[in-house]
């Protein structure tokens, strides 16, 4: 009876897993969720804008294709960073020129 017990509650929680795992989105898939996130008013770009902008994104980022999940990845790293109380202007300059190469990057691929 344990045994079987066992058995079920591993099958019960494979199923649970597998159904909560997403597939990867396809590179047209990632530009199209993300041009509706950018395309959507956030207000001003300013500390809020940043937040409410890395947070539409980071589900995103998380099954985005492997073209452009780099460049959200350093999308994300660059809101992090910036919407912090006390930024580090070092690692923010540094970040700043990741955030511009992901900005070619999605141009590169999503026009």
């Amino acid at each position: 009876m344990k045994k079987l017990t066992t058995a079920l509650l591993v099958a019960v929680l494979l199923l649970s897993a597998s159904a909560c795992a997403s597939p990867q989105l396809s590179t047209a898939e990632t530009c199209d969720r993300v041009r509706t996130v950018v395309s959507s008013p956030t207000g001003n770009m300013g500390k809020t804008g940043m937040i409410k902008l890395a947070n539409q994104i980071r589900p995103i980022e998380a099954v985005s294709s492997d073209d452009l999940k780099p460049a959200l990845q350093a999308i994300l790293n660059y809101a992090d960073e910036s919407v912090k109380e006390h930024p580090d202007n070092a690692k923010l300059t540094e970040l700043t020129a990741a955030y511009q190469e992901a900005g070619s990057t999605y141009s590169k691929f999503c026009s």
